[in-house]
């Protein structure tokens, strides 16, 4: 098999992808649908069998499906094809703030939620509690979903987890818990001061590693596998749970 389809029609394209009874390869989907959003006319060669994996690949001299030609030229799997298309591509490691974003946007809409049932006004100053308070709870989310991985990246800079490691695995249930009863509006004399605790270490661990230190980190407000830097995102997470803590209290 040549390395290059025999078309000369640029608006024509050829696709090499799986579609095994076994494993359907998603990225094959993605590059059709892209392919077909551009306006192209797909040849749609669905490669059922390893087998016929294998002889393509051998054949065609690529190690990975999906494959698009274009024209004569061969564009390469479905990344490629995206970066073809100019479509801009995250690096793996790359700065992103998309996490934060969704976790903030979401809590802002479930906190109008609530206060929709509750039949209040939407715009109160319980919608901004349950905003803060939902907030606090998406963030721990993240956190338990690899406890393990969040506690290593959170003792680079938390001075009480690097005193005492065990802090590390307890601060998303401490986030977790204060959320949840903040958004119930209950054991206020519990989750107050829970959160007034770990927002002020947090705060305090943040500003002299980011600020004074002046390290370069990623943040585990997000989760362990996190590619959001240590910074203005994290020491407002802090900054949140600590105005909470105090509001609470004085309520």
């Amino acid at each position: 098999m040549s390395d290059t389809p025999q078309s000369t029609n640029d608006t024509q394209a050829k696709l090499y992808r799986m579609d095994m009874p076994d494993h359907l390869c998603p990225y094959g989907l993605k590059s059709r649908h892209l392919l077909r959003s551009k306006g192209f006319e797909i040849d749609d060669h669905r490669l059922t069998t390893r087998e016929e994996v294998d002889r393509f690949m051998e054949e065609a001299g690529v190690e990975t499906t999906p494959q698009t030609y274009i024209g004569e030229t061969r564009i390469g799997g479905y990344e490629a094809l995206r970066e073809h298309f100019g479509q801009s591509l995250r690096k793996e490691g790359e700065t992103t703030y998309v996490p934060v974003i969704a976790i903030f946007a979401m809590s802002a809409l479930i906190a109008l939620a609530i206060a929709w049932a509750a039949g209040g006004g939407l715009f109160s100053v319980r919608t901004v509690e349950w905003f803060a308070a939902t907030a606090m709870s998406l963030l721990a989310v993240q956190k338990l979903s690899d406890v393990e991985s969040f506690s290593s990246m959170f003792l680079n800079y938390d001075l009480l987890a690097q005193k005492w490691v065990p802090y590390g695995y307890l601060y998303p249930f401490g986030e977790a818990l204060a959320g949840v009863l903040m958004i119930a509006g209950a054991l206020i004399w519990l989750a107050a001061p829970v959160a007034l605790v770990i927002g002020t270490v947090g705060a305090v661990s943040v500003f002299k590693a980011v600020y004074i230190d002046k390290r370069e980190l990623k943040c585990a407000c997000v989760g362990g596998g996190s590619d959001v830097p240590l910074g203005f995102v994290s020491l407002t997470e802090n900054l949140v749970m600590v105005a909470m803590g105090l509001w609470m209290l004085l309520k």
